[in-house]
């Protein structure tokens, strides 16, 4: 059991900063039921992931019929960027 213990650390310690963490949202920031509000107002038909990131909502969707990614605002839900999602 020690060995598998050392072994779980070694692997946590060598992945380091590359493991990836969900961030959680602040409380200045809207929720996630406003944020789609937001983004269906910009054009946005569905939300299909949204998650707090980097201090600001980041996620994916369908506008105009496509797939899109996207980052928006934390506090007013406007789109900051967006890219076609691959």
């Amino acid at each position: 059991m020690r060995r598998l213990t050392r072994l779980t650390l070694m692997v946590t310690l060598a992945l380091g900063p590359r493991v990836a963490f969900a961030e959680t949202p602040g409380a200045d920031w809207l929720t996630p039921a406003q944020t789609k509000q937001a983004l269906k107002a910009a054009g946005y038909s569905e939300i299909t992931k949204l998650e707090a990131d980097d201090g600001h909502w980041d996620g994916e969707g369908i506008k105009d019929g496509r797939r899109m990614k996207f980052d928006a605002d934390p506090r007013t839900g406007a789109v900051l960027g967006e890219v076609p999602a691959e």
